[in-house]
């Protein structure tokens, strides 16, 4: 059975609303001490050769946490966008033990410093499209422009989610050719692609519900009533004109 309108439209809302969820997780992570956001992460490395570093660092979308003995994170002072950049004042302000390819080099403070607008603007997108994706349910023009807010916010989610994979793929590979064990957030990583996927899934849903609108059989079926009843309408109007005609030639 074909799916309509509605059950396209709504199972993009069902994954639109999935991925925003998922992103709203990541951005809060180690904003807090609570679970779940003490358990959200991107790297997690032993920097206990690094003078006054955390024996265990864990590094968020808001501060350089160390971990609890029961494995959960402990985030001091918040600052939305913290770099993931060892050698930073931000991090742990010297070089000593730290990794070589963190020395000299803006590349992990740049990458990871981008990551957080490119997140915050797909956010934004990607809830317009949840408000729009309820009249996708009604409209075709509904659906498209669901479609279209949410390929935005794919394409913002993606970059975001390329630049977190390199970035702190780099990092924990640094980490481990200096003989300190490190692994990246099984979370944070699981949700950013899962939400990715979401959202293109989103788009697909959106456009099949735009397309659908078109086959309906009872949008066709409409369109010839209303073709049939303006059909009728004129042929009625020129029989009355011809008859007019007639009556005129004969009482002339």
């Amino acid at each position: 059975m074909p799916l309509s309108r509605i059950s396209l439209g709504f199972l993009g809302l069902f994954f639109t609303a999935g991925a925003i969820l998922l992103i709203f997780l990541v951005i809060l992570g180690g904003a807090r001490n609570t679970i779940p956001l003490n358990e959200i992460y991107f790297l997690e490395a032993d920097t206990s050769n690094i003078p006054g570093a955390p024996a265990i660092s864990r590094w968020t979308f808001w501060s350089l946490c160390s971990v609890a003995p029961d494995g959960k994170s402990i985030c001091g002072t918040s600052h939305p966008d913290h770099p993931f950049d060892p050698p930073n004042p931000n991090n742990f302000n010297t070089t000593i033990n730290v990794p070589h390819q963190f020395i000299g080099t803006n590349h992990y403070f740049l990458t990871s410093r981008f990551m957080f607008p490119f997140i915050l603007i797909g956010l934004f997108f990607a809830v317009c499209s949840l408000f729009t994706g309820f009249l996708a349910m009604c409209t075709r023009i509904g659906s498209y422009v669901s479609s279209l807010l949410a390929w935005l916010a794919l394409t913002f989610q993606t970059i975001m989610t390329c630049l977190m994979t390199a970035v702190y793929v780099q990092g924990r590979n640094a980490f481990s050719s200096n003989g300190q064990v490190s692994k990246l957030g099984v979370k944070a990583f699981a949700f950013m692609w899962t939400a990715t996927a979401c959202l293109f899934l989103s788009c697909i849903l959106y456009c099949l519900g735009g397309v659908v609108g078109r086959k309906d059989p009872g949008y066709s079926g409409r369109k010839q009533r209303r073709r049939g009843f303006f059909s009728s309408a004129r042929s009625n109007s020129v029989r009355s004109q011809k008859k007019e005609r007639e009556a005129g030639t004969q009482y002339a």
